[in-house]
């Protein structure tokens, strides 16, 4: 029997189709299991080892009880819907109307997805950033778009505006902007979000933006485009609870757009997963109306735990980017004597008992190639893990 379609151009776009047609895991596969086999540190993926506030945990218990169990509205409950609009208000000045600017997704990775089939045809070119998340590649892929990218470059990741103005055409039907960025660690400056609303008016193209770590930034500001003259109109700005309420298992994520555009996505929406985590959207809803010193109380606790390990990474030899946001750092191998960060992360298990990804997990090409020394370690475990772990790279031969 031959099989063929959408999976090989979605394996192909997330670069994990091997040469003889088979589908690899992906590297977040295999470092996980890499630390289950030895027993490291598990700093590769992104995934909180705490959980998240009371207060919300209580709300998905109590939502069970009652018996909020079957399938909830297509577009998601409305008290969830009112308190993402209550959030766009609150944190943007942004005023969003709940019942048709607003969809409830299972988590941002649906959001991407239902999105990007949504608004491309093939032969459409998306724009992103390099380094970027692997969904990005393959829905592309699957959707029969073109993927093109404007590099991130160390130290600070930012982008050449020059570059994205070359980059961006009238093929250009989206713009996908991630910030805070993963695996960067980067936050997007005004000057940068500028450049890209007025590319996307010039080219009359969508902006869609990932943001899940809209709360968990240290320094500057996370400035939402579609706050930006110009932007509302034409944005899709996708987030989800995961990131700041430490419940990445629960998948419950939210999309905010003009009518029409949430009218598309949800075409495709309702075809993918249809509804999903009823007793977990009235928990999402009560994180989503904590009291701002929840906000900022957990991205200080972020920012000493980022210090913590990048101190440790320091010590241990490694040179260490800024990360101004998320739950990454990004770390140079190359003065411990290894160029290759996918060789370094294979072993490291064994040389430290600690497991990363190489940054080239989320890149391709010559941008892979000139940041093969690169690794990002995840700084979202509690401080002893990795304090713990800092000790074990200490032991690192230089």
């Amino acid at each position: 029997m031959t099989i063929s379609g959408g999976w090989r151009r979605a394996a192909a776009g997330a670069g994990l189709l091997g040469a003889d047609g088979s589908v690899r895991p992906t590297i977040f596969a295999e470092m996980s299991a890499l630390a289950v086999r030895t027993g490291a540190i598990n700093l590769g993926q992104g995934f909180p080892d705490e959980d998240g506030p009371a207060e919300v945990l209580e709300a998905a218990v109590a939502a069970i009880r009652d018996g909020e169990n079957q399938y909830p509205p297509g577009t998601g409950i409305p008290q969830l819907r009112q308190a993402v609009a209550e959030h766009q208000r609150r944190f943007y000045g942004l005023e969003v109307d709940p019942d048709r600017e607003v969809l409830i997704t299972a988590g941002a990775t649906e959001a991407i997805a239902a999105t990007l089939l949504a608004l491309l045809e093939p032969g459409d070119e998306v724009v992103t950033f390099e380094p970027y998340y692997d969904e990005y590649g393959a829905i592309i892929s699957l959707a029969g778009g073109v993927h093109r990218t404007v590099p991130l470059e160390p130290p600070g990741f930012l982008p050449d505006l020059d570059r994205l103005r070359e980059t961006v055409t009238d093929r250009t039907r989206v713009i996908l902007v991630n910030t805070p960025h993963n695996p960067t660690g980067s936050v997007l400056d005004r000057a940068t979000l500028t450049a890209i609303v007025e590319l996307a008016e010039r080219h009359d193209a969508v902006i869609v933006t990932d943001s899940v770590y809209e709360h968990l930034t240290f320094g500057p500001e996370h400035i939402p485009i579609e706050t930006l003259a110009g932007a509302r109109e034409r944005t899709v700005s996708i987030s989800s609870g995961g990131k700041t309420f430490n419940t990445t298992g629960w998948k419950v994520g939210w999309l905010t757009a003009p009518a029409e555009l949430v009218t598309a996505v949800l075409a495709v929406k309702q075809f993918l997963t249809y509804v999903n985590g009823a007793p977990f959207q009235p928990a999402i809803a009560a994180g989503l109306r904590l009291p701002d010193a929840y906000f900022t109380g957990i991205a200080q606790a972020l920012a000493h735990k980022r210090d913590v390990l990048s101190d440790g990474l320091r010590a241990a030899g490694f040179d260490v980017f800024p990360s101004d946001g998320t739950y990454f750092v990004v770390a140079d191998a190359a003065p411990l004597g290894f160029p290759d960060a996918v060789e370094l992360c294979r072993r490291l298990p064994g040389l430290a008992g600690v497991v990363a990804v190489p940054l080239g997990a989320f890149s391709r090409g010559d941008y892979a190639a000139r940041t093969a020394s690169l690794v990002r370690f995840a700084f979202c475990k509690r401080i002893d893990v990795l304090e713990e772990a800092a000790q074990r790279l200490a032991a690192l031969p230089r």
